[in-house]
């Protein structure tokens, strides 16, 4: 023994191999014999855990680089400048994940490329498959000035600015159209989707939780990092965007109780049954962060806020998964219990996901504007701007 430590982080490095490799497997399990040979879904059950969660869950998840986009071009908001290139990465790689998790779940995923030849125009899923290709296209020309700035790349680097604000208001676009039809897609099954998640207005819902898990990835992703990289946490901007998700979660939820209500169908939160509490669960894990985050000292601590984060993205989980999942086992007739296999990709590919952001915020400028920035705004002043308060207070 020479005394020296083990390399940081060994044991999530081992565990990043065993998912990948058990992904690897189920992935050959895919290809050789089918979804049958890996799946337990079925005729009666045919989407689950790879819709559910890979693209429901993956597509929402990725928000955050919408609405920064928005709050910092559109709304001219320019202090969020500093985390929009991370939450840009990360909604960049996000949709990655979401067209590679496709594959795996189309019987024939050589031909996902069909939709944009075979038009159909009356079809959700016609507008789904176009928006998100146009969207990640947007994405990556969104993140590509910071390929350009490593590269010293300076005449497409300009280009690229010269178009930035129209493709920006494109990208929003398209994100808006695409998470709000993600909804739609269940608007055609109102007698096997249960009445706690069917409506008319479930798109609306779609929207406005996709936006709530959006800033909470972007409080996630950026309490990470500041750990991963050794950066300080840009506490100011993200109790701001913590203010801003209280309030929009709050109005989630007071729209969904009214749609009840106005449903009739308050009266099924009586029934002891597992829709009932899997609703429950749901409710709990957006309402208690909803009301910690109104108050100013949970903002403003690190560890609260991440801890109200990560429930905000349970929560968001929790009704993808009860929207594709549980509502949809109680017209089917049948029970679905994803096989291990499933979640192995699932895993393999967050996994995949958590990897290349590292890699690429290590090797790129992503958080450049956040150093520019701290070199000309004290933390003070920044704090007193963010919360009216004056500075040095709290």
């Amino acid at each position: 023994m020479n005394g020296r430590k083990l390399p940081s982080f060994t044991i999530w490095r081992a565990i990043f191999v065993l998912l990948m490799a058990a992904g690897a497997y189920s992935t050959y399990l895919r290809v050789r014999y089918g979804l049958g040979g890996v799946t337990n879904l079925s005729d009666q059950f045919p989407w689950g855990i790879w819709i559910g969660f890979d693209i429901l869950c993956g597509v929402g998840l990725a928000a955050g680089g919408f609405t920064l986009v928005a709050v910092v071009h559109i709304f001219n908001i320019e202090r969020y400048k500093p985390i929009l290139r991370p939450a840009i990465l990360t909604a960049f790689l996000g949709y990655v994940l979401v067209v590679l998790a496709l594959l795996f779940d189309l019987g024939r995923p050589d031909r996902v490329w069909h939709p944009l030849v075979m038009w159909n125009p009356h079809s959700v899923m016609f507008e789904v498959a176009w928006c998100v290709t146009l969207y990640t296209t947007v994405l990556a020309l969104e993140f590509a000035p910071t390929v350009f700035e490593k590269l010293g790349w300076h005449k497409p680097l300009d280009w690229l600015k010269f178009i930035s604000v129209p493709l920006m208001i494109v990208g929003v676009i398209l994100s808006t159209l695409h998470q709000s039809s993600l909804g739609s897609l269940y608007l055609i099954v109102p007698h096997k989707l249960y009445a706690l998640w069917y409506t008319p207005v479930l798109p609306v819902f779609f929207y406005l939780s996709a936006i709530c898990a959006g800033l909470a990835m972007t409080i996630f992703e950026s309490w990470h990092s500041s750990r991963v990289f050794g950066r300080a946490l840009e506490l100011p901007l993200a109790a701001g965007l913590a203010r801003v998700l209280a309030v929009l979660l709050m109005v989630l939820l007071f729209v969904r109780f009214l749609d009840l209500e106005q449903r009739g169908v308050l009266g099924l939160l009586r029934e002891n049954r597992t829709e009932t509490w899997l609703f429950g669960l749901e409710i709990v894990l957006l309402a208690v962060p909803m009301v910690l985050l109104f108050k100013r000292r949970v903002r403003w601590n690190p560890a609260k806020l991440y801890g109200c984060a990560v429930l905000v993205i349970f929560g968001f989980i929790a009704n993808r998964l009860n929207v594709s999942v549980t509502g949809m086992e109680a017209g089917s007739g049948t029970h679905y219990v994803p096989r291990w296999t499933e979640i192995a990709v699932t895993l393999a590919i967050i996994a995949l996901g958590f990897a290349v952001f590292r890699v690429i915020a290590q090797y790129f400028p992503v958080f450049e504007e956040h150093r520019e920035d701290q070199a000309h705004a004290p933390r003070e002043a920044r704090e007193a701007a963010e919360e009216g308060i004056p500075a040095g207070v709290g």
